[in-house]
């Protein structure tokens, strides 16, 4: 396979400071966990079920944990009923369901948005997204208005994929519900109308995870080219949150003892027989398989919780010759650059543009 040659098209330069916005958001969060005793007593509690592992505790700790990701995903729906109103008027919902059989014979539920405005196309660019929260959290609803208007402002086809959650369903049958979505999409190009070349394969956070994930199942069966990119947002990726807390950044050590807790005990069907897995951990796939790996265009922020796994990461795809872009935007954390309105998402909303222009529609 020759390598990419990037277009270098982004390089925005680094704060070294949360932007206004940031700080706000932030600040806001922390208040709510101060101000409401409830919230405070769910953080509290989560904190000691981190450090425990068994059925109990661990059942327990996933209904703490998904009730967090609904609140976060709360904060990034502030579009107003109006817009809700008007990114259904201006898409056509179509549930779809692909039957899979790696882990019993299930369904995965995916939801097709085509805007309106391409209903009489046959070769437009098909945009399938893993949703975020940690994999273990949150599902396609939260995501619809967001993608939605998505496909309405840019014009492609989304397909929003409802993958299994952990600790309910492990890995890999998570990342092949993914994988199973993208064969269906190819292998049906037209009849859902779109370009089998065009395929883009995307994800934020667990679900950047989970593209990742997917990534490793198309290379090491030489699939690859049935994606013209792969975009990972601000993803899971390695163990690195198992590493000392000492040589961790801020953020990464404030998360550290989650993300183990959901590597560990939720995501993983035996760590100790997957920890060296690219399938559990995207980041330790060889290089030689890197090599494989579709076109990518890594999407971070500066204060993001995975920054140094999602910087080792694109160094390696660098190397491979996959890497097409690594973005930072400056001055966000991990969620901030989502909100609606901020400065952070407006950088977010411009990248977008560039990429839609330049790698998916050329």
């Amino acid at each position: 396979m020759s390598r990419l040659v990037s277009k270098n098209l982004f390089s925005f330069k680094p704060l070294g400071k949360m932007d206004d916005g940031t700080i706000e958001f932030e600040a806001k969060n922390e208040e709510m966990k101060k101000s409401s005793p409830e919230i405070k007593q769910m953080a509290d509690r989560m904190k000691e079920l981190e450090l425990k592992n068994d059925p109990d505790s661990n059942e327990e700790f996933v209904t703490i944990y998904r009730a967090f990701l609904k609140m976060a995903s709360a904060d990034l729906n502030t579009f107003g009923d109006e817009m809700v109103k008007l990114a259904s008027e201006q898409t056509t919902t179509t549930t779809i369901k692909v039957p899979t059989t790696h882990d019993g014979e299930h369904d995965v539920v995916v939801e097709m948005y085509v805007p309106k405005a391409l209903e009489s196309e046959t070769n437009s660019v098909a945009y399938i997204f893993a949703h975020g929260g940690s994999a273990v959290g949150q599902s396609m609803e939260e995501y619809r208005t967001p993608l939605q208007l998505t496909a309405m402002f840019w014009n492609f086809v989304v397909f929003n994929v409802d993958y299994r959650l952990a600790p309910e369903t492990k890995c890999p049958n998570n990342i092949k519900d993914f994988y199973e979505v993208i064969k269906y999409v190819s292998t049906n190009a037209e009849s859902l109308r779109i370009d089998p070349a065009k395929v883009v394969m995307t994800g934020v956070s667990g679900g950047g995870y989970i593209c990742l994930g997917a990534m490793v199942l198309l290379a090491e069966r030489g699939e690859s080219a049935l994606v013209k990119l792969a975009i990972p947002v601000v993803p899971m990726v390695d163990d690195y949150s198992f590493s000392d807390p000492l040589v961790m950044t801020v953020e990464e050590r404030k998360y550290h003892l989650t993300d183990r807790k959901v590597w560990k005990d939720l995501i993983a069907a035996d760590y100790e027989e997957q920890k060296t897995s690219p399938y559990l951990f995207p980041g330790k796939a060889s290089e030689d398989l890197m090599e494989l790996f579709p076109p990518t265009i890594i999407l971070s922020t500066e204060f993001d919780r995975f920054s140094t796994e999602t910087t080792r990461l694109a160094s390696r795809l660098r190397r491979a010759g996959t890497l097409l872009e690594f973005i930072v935007i400056p001055g966000a954390t991990h969620t901030s650059a989502w909100v609606p309105g901020s400065k952070a998402n407006e950088i977010v909303r411009e990248v977008f543009k560039t990429i839609v222009e330049e790698y998916m529609k050329a």
